[in-house]
């Protein structure tokens, strides 16, 4: 009788939220991922406030032909590239309850490539 999977990614998720709060000199880079796309966030969490985003569904990365984990890829790059126009360097990774693989994986390898720090 073990927990279902969106339950224990929401406790894994909580986990990690302890941790990992964004403030302005430090923000949140938070991945959500579902079955079809990828979004991300730059997340200023003291002032509740998101500095960045960029997602799959972008019109930019809509265009875009390859594998999914391609295209996260791309995201992270995007992300990366909105954020240091926004002045940031480094931030805090929140994973959001995905495990370190495939397109979670890619996009913080792109935004990594592209110059953000974490």
């Amino acid at each position: 009788m073990g927990l279902s999977t969106s339950e224990r990614k929401l406790r894994i998720r909580r986990r990690i939220r302890k941790v990992s709060v964004g403030t302005a000199e430090r923000p949140r880079l938070s991945i959500f991922r579902s079955n079809s796309a990828i979004y991300a966030q730059v997340i200023d969490d003291n002032n509740g406030v998101t500095i960045a985003a960029a997602s799959s569904r972008d019109k930019e990365l809509v265009k875009a032909k390859g594998t999914k984990i391609e295209i996260a890829a791309l995201v992270g790059k995007a992300i990366a590239d909105k954020a240091t126009k926004a002045g940031i360097e480094k931030v805090a990774f929140d994973r959001g309850g995905n495990l370190y693989h495939g397109r979670v994986k890619s996009l913080a390898e792109g935004a990594r490539e592209a110059g953000l720090k974490f």
